[in-house]
């Protein structure tokens, strides 16, 4: 029978994300609309967002934060057009973005840069991985729901540069950030922000690279972290490189101090990991699905991939299994259970779910019954 309850909040995509709890346009009353991101009030604002980010994060001593233009895959850009090329390069890929970076720094005309991949639901090989290189890798794949769990492939007594885009993974599971000289994220994942601007976090090794490297290529002025020898400390105070949204930030810092009210980043990977144990429970209970990933610690809390298993499903052509799932999508969109769930478009057929600190487990146990209920009615056709 078709469930009779929905979830109070039906929003599961996985970016940008749910707002959080409770979350309404009035708490953004105050935004400093029409006035110059230079003026102090403005600045300040700007400012703001970047102490509570680095408080909430617990970045270690020395670490620079700063708020950049366009979003995650800008501040990812950012880093790799301006820090790669004293060294070699390793990029780690194992699903759509990083293959994609991938091809953004072989498209830089560096030497030695050598590709490590792994197929969806798996992790290349890392104790393979030699960090005297930079290295270039997610920490956690969107679109694949594999995550790397730990840091200790990563020595402290590194030579290279590990430049991590870790968007869908901050606050939303551990992440030794003392292991990691560059990480980026965005507003729009486990803080359920606005779209179109980044954050850029640099350790001490990223900015001594910057300060004594320059690379050969020109950077274009939004990707410029340095001013004349030295790094621009500008941006790491509020003053950001290109004009941002003060309505952006004005919902940056509700959603900062959602967290901090919370409990921290402590609190928010605790409701992910309660979000993730309900999906965990009913996968290990229904027989027509599982996780992409294939390994039970590499699989991601927040951006939850999961695989149709069923045979008469499986054997059709990769066509065939994207038009079921358009189907079952399209038919749970139309009874307002859940948007937006499909897998990425360059990933295998099948379901994704944000299971980031915005969503409330509650929704999801109630989502379950709705899935089995929708893959039964595609299946009847």
């Amino acid at each position: 029978m078709k469930p009779s309850v929905r979830p109070e909040n039906p929003r599961f995509g996985c970016g940008p994300t749910t707002k959080r709890p409770g979350w309404s346009l009035g708490r953004l009353e105050g935004a400093l609309l029409g006035r110059s991101h230079r003026a102090l009030p403005a600045k300040q604002r700007l400012q703001e967002v970047i102490e509570r980010s680095r408080d909430l994060l617990g970045l270690p001593e020395g670490y620079r934060l700063g708020i950049v233009p366009g979003s995650n895959t800008g501040a990812f850009e950012i880093a790799i057009w301006s820090l790669l090329g004293a060294r070699g390069v390793e990029v780690l890929a194992w699903e759509s973005f990083g293959a994609g970076w991938a091809k953004d720094v072989r498209s830089l005309g560096l030497d030695g840069v050598l590709l490590r991949e792994a197929p969806y639901g798996e992790l290349p090989e890392l104790d393979i991985v030699d960090t005297d290189h930079d290295v270039v890798f997610v920490w956690n794949g969107t679109t694949s729901g594999v995550r790397v769990p730990d840091g200790s492939w990563i020595p402290a007594d590194r030579a290279g540069l590990t430049i991590c885009d870790a968007t869908s993974a901050v606050l939303g599971m551990e992440v030794p950030f003392d292991r990691l000289d560059v990480l980026t994220y965005s507003w729009q994942k486990v803080l359920g922000g606005e779209a179109a601007h980044g954050m850029i976090a640099l350790g001490p090794r990223a900015v001594d690279r910057l300060e004594s490297y320059r690379p050969e290529r020109p950077l274009p002025k939004l990707f410029r972290l340095t001013k004349g020898s030295g790094l621009n400390e500008g941006i790491f105070a509020g003053s950001t490189i290109n004009t941002p949204s003060m309505l952006c930030v004005e919902d940056a810092l509700d959603g900062l101090r959602w967290a901090e009210a919370e409990g921290g980043s402590e609190a928010l990977i605790r409701r992910t990991r309660e979000n993730f144990e309900v999906i965990d429970a009913w996968v290990s209970r229904t027989e027509w699905v599982e996780f992409l990933a294939r390994r039970p610690e590499t699989r991601s809390p927040t951006s939850i991939c999961l695989r149709i298993v069923e045979p008469t499903v499986t054997d059709r052509s990769v066509g065939e299994q994207a038009a079921f799932i358009r189907e079952f999508v399209g038919l749970l969109d139309r009874e307002g259970a859940a948007h937006d769930i499909a897998s990425y478009r360059a990933a295998p057929p099948g379901l994704r779910l944000w299971g980031g600190a915005t969503v409330e487990s509650s929704d999801l146990e109630k989502l379950t019954p709705w899935l089995d209920w929708a893959f039964r009615e595609v299946m009847r056709g």
